[in-house]
C-alpha cells in the first residue's frame, strides 16, 4: 500500500524525506522482511534503535517505510557482526541528528570493523586448525591405514 504521510525530514544529512510518499508497512511485514520479530521491532524502537521515528496510522499502528526495513536490514548485519546494541543505539541517534557529525559515525564504524576484523581473524586460525585435521583424515582414510591418524 502507498500513500502519503506527513512531510517530515528523515535525516537532515539527505534533507530527503524518506516517507512523503512511502510505500506503508505495518510491524508485521517488517517482520517478516527483515527476519526480526515483533516483538524485537518494539524492542529497537524502544531503545531508540532506529534512525527515525516509528509512525503511527489513524488507527494507532505503527508504519514503517523502506528506509526503516534498509536501516533495520543492517541493523540485523551489524548485531550479526557481534555489534552491541548501545553502538548501534549511538549511530541511530548520530544518524538522527543529521549532518555535522559524520566523523562520530565513522568513528563508531571504525571501531566495529576493527572487532569484526579481529573476530574473522580468530575464526581463520580455526578454521585452519580445522582443515588441518580434515586433510590429516582423508590422507590416513585413503591411505586405508587404521588407529589414529597422527
Amino acid at each position: 500500500m502507498t500513500r502519503t504521510l506527513g512531510v517530515r525530514p528523515r535525516s537532515r544529512s539527505t534533507g530527503y524525506d524518506h516517507r512523503v510518499t512511502a510505500e506503508v508497512l505495518h510491524i508485521g511485514e517488517v517482520a517478516r522482511r527483515t527476519g526480526l520479530s515483533v516483538h524485537t521491532l518494539r524492542l529497537y524502537e524502544r531503545e531508540g534503535l532506529l534512525a527515525g521515528e516509528v509512525l503511527r496510522d489513524e488507527a494507532g499502528r505503527r508504519v514503517y517505510s523502506a528506509w526503516d526495513v534498509e536501516w533495520l536490514g543492517n541493523c540485523v548485519k551489524f548485531r550479526a557482526s557481534g555489534m552491541p546494541l548501545a553502538a548501534i543505539g549511538r549511530l541511530a541517534r548520530l544518524v538522527r541528528e543529521g549532518s555535522g557529525n559524520e566523523a562520530e559515525r565513522l568513528e563508531v564504524l571504525r571501531e566495529h570493523r576493527r572487532r569484526v576484523a579481529e573476530r574473522i581473524a580468530q575464526l581463520q586460525d580455526c578454521l585452519d586448525l580445522v582443515d588441518g585435521k580434515v586433510a590429516a583424515y582423508e590422507r590416513h582414510l585413503a591411505a586405508d591405514r587404521t588407529g589414529e591418524p597422527w
